[in-house]
C-alpha cells in the first residue's frame, strides 16, 4: 500500500467525501510522529506500535566497486516496533 492507497482508505473508511480532506489527516499524522520523533526521540501508540529514533556507529566499509575500504560516519535512523494489537490483527 502506498500513500494514495492509504488516503483513499482513510476518506472510504471514514467517510470522508473529500479526498484532500483525508490527505490532510493523513499528513497531520506523519507531521505529529516526526515532530514527536524529534523533540522525544519515541512516539507510542498503544496497541499499534513504538517509532524510536536509533544511532547507528560509526563503521568501516568497503566500496563495492572498487573494493576499497571507506569510512561510514554516524548516523541516525527510525526503528519500529510493532504493538500487539497490530500483530494480533496480522495473525488473523
Amino acid at each position: 500500500m502506498n500513500k494514495q492507497q492509504l488516503i483513499e482508505l482513510v476518506a472510504k473508511d471514514r467517510g470522508i467525501e473529500s479526498k484532500a480532506a483525508a490527505e490532510r489527516a493523513v499528513n497531520a499524522v506523519i507531521a505529529g510522529i516526526t515532530k514527536g520523533l524529534k523533540k522525544d526521540g519515541k512516539v507510542q501508540l498503544v496497541g499499534f506500535g513504538s517509532f524510536t529514533v536509533r544511532k547507528r556507529a560509526a563503521r568501516w566499509g568497503r566500496n563495492p566497486q572498487t573494493g576499497e575500504k571507506i569510512r561510514i560516519k554516524a548516523s541516525k535512523t527510525v526503528g519500529f516496533s510493532a504493538g500487539t494489537g497490530l500483530k494480533n490483527a496480522i495473525k488473523r
